[in-house]
């Protein structure tokens, strides 16, 4: 697939049907109240839907309920059990790569102040990290699990963002295109899958090309889930790469939104480290991992550590070691990953189920202004523009 300037602007200007004439009706017989009441009841795959729901939002969830037809099942269980290999570094790469690319975004980071919660700043984090969490399950797709659900909602909260910025004349959809479009959907599906591959690669992880194909196809299907055009998806990562060249190319730069939302996210984090000493490597992580040209359009310090951070792939090659040479070392360190991801997630939810409701209103709701084998190493695909 060849990305151009042409396709790319086609994208900006097209939403997802589906969703947006969900919530459009939803607004309009006045039913959101209680279709987020009645939705905090449909959690898991299977569950009856309740008594009392929206006769559009029943034929929503009807429809989008099961995966993509053309899931390949054998290729999402080695991407589950490369997310188990690498699930603390995979978390690492989403705090502190993918979420600072979306900052460096000037429309996104707009988009992002005005919608997460200016005051919140862990409730993104939360429900990302939860989202992740839930796909890598064993039984994400089955009856029980919480992943469809959570898709389900994460695609009307996003259509409800549309909705409002559309209708309260915040959003200049001629300069910036529709509000969370397609190409920045997309986009977005890169950040969370070949950035973080990419992140990894500089933290010196071992990754086979089987294992890091498979995180991919993973989020290909998430983003079929979230309403992204599959049309306009990168089926390879040869493709995902040029893509998202040629994405950042057009759009990243430096904002007022990113570096405010930059300090946050570096604030958020310095509170979950223990103890005020280790402090700066949240700061020197996000500069190793963005390079110091976003790192500085981003307003990020520099610190003694950001010497002391481009040692890491060194430590970590250790550790890889170890975890190849014994059994029960490879144990220690996945149960110890696991043990990771789990204390920090419960920090950023503070022991909370992130519902994904529609917000009825952005200021209410988001405190707005009016204003594998390691052999085959995987080796990421080349720029393809300069």
């Amino acid at each position: 697939m060849t990305y151009t300037e042409a396709s790319m602007d086609a994208l900006r200007h097209t939403g997802d049907e589906l969703a947006d004439a969900t919530v459009a009706a939803l607004f309009e017989s006045g039913q959101v109240g209680t279709f987020n009441t009645l939705m905090r009841y449909v959690s898991t795959v299977g569950a009856p839907l309740p008594d009392g729901l929206p006769d559009i939002a029943r034929e929503y969830l009807e429809s989008t309920r099961v995966p993509p037809s053309w899931v390949d099942w054998a290729e999402m269980e080695k991407a589950r059990l490369f997310f188990i290999d690498n699930n603390v570094h995979i978390s690492t790469a989403l705090s502190f790569a993918s979420m600072p690319a979306c900052y460096v975004v000037p429309h996104v980071a707009k988009l992002l102040s005005a919608t997460h919660g200016l005051k919140y700043p862990s409730k993104r984090m939360a429900e990302t990290g939860q989202f992740t969490v839930y796909l890598m399950q064993p039984d994400a797709f089955e009856a029980g699990s919480r992943f469809i659900p959570a898709a389900q909602k994460v695609r009307l909260l996003h259509a409800s963002i549309r909705h409002h910025l559309k209708r309260a004349n915040q959003w200049d959809t001629t300069a910036l295109g529709t509000p969370i479009c397609q190409e920045d959907m997309v986009g977005g599906q890169m950040f969370f899958s070949l950035l973080v591959l990419d992140s990894l690669n500089r933290l010196g992880i071992h990754m086979s090309q089987e294992g890091a194909e498979a995180y991919y196809y993973a989020w290909r299907v998430v983003g079929a889930m979230l309403g992204v055009d599959q049309d306009a998806v990168p089926e390879t990562l040869e493709e995902a790469r040029a893509f998202l060249d040629l994405y950042m190319i057009r759009h990243m730069g430096p904002s007022e939104e990113g570096a405010h939302l930059t300090r946050q996210l570096i604030d958020l984090y310095e509170e979950v480290v223990p103890g005020a000493f280790f402090d700066p490597i949240v700061s020197a992580l996000i500069r190793y991992l963005v390079g110091d040209t976003c790192a500085d359009w981003l307003h990020v310090p520099q610190t003694p550590w950001d010497t002391v951070v481009k040692a890491l792939p060194h430590l970590l090659g250790v550790l890889e070691t170890i975890e190849d040479r014994s059994p029960l070392g490879a144990w220690a360190l996945d149960r110890l990953g696991h043990l990771t991801t789990v204390l920090e997630l419960s920090s950023l939810t503070r022991g909370r189920v992130m519902h994904y409701a529609i917000p009825e209103q952005l200021k209410k709701d988001y405190d707005i202004s009016s204003t594998v084998p390691r052999t085959r190493r995987w080796t990421p695909p080349a720029a393809t523009v300069s």
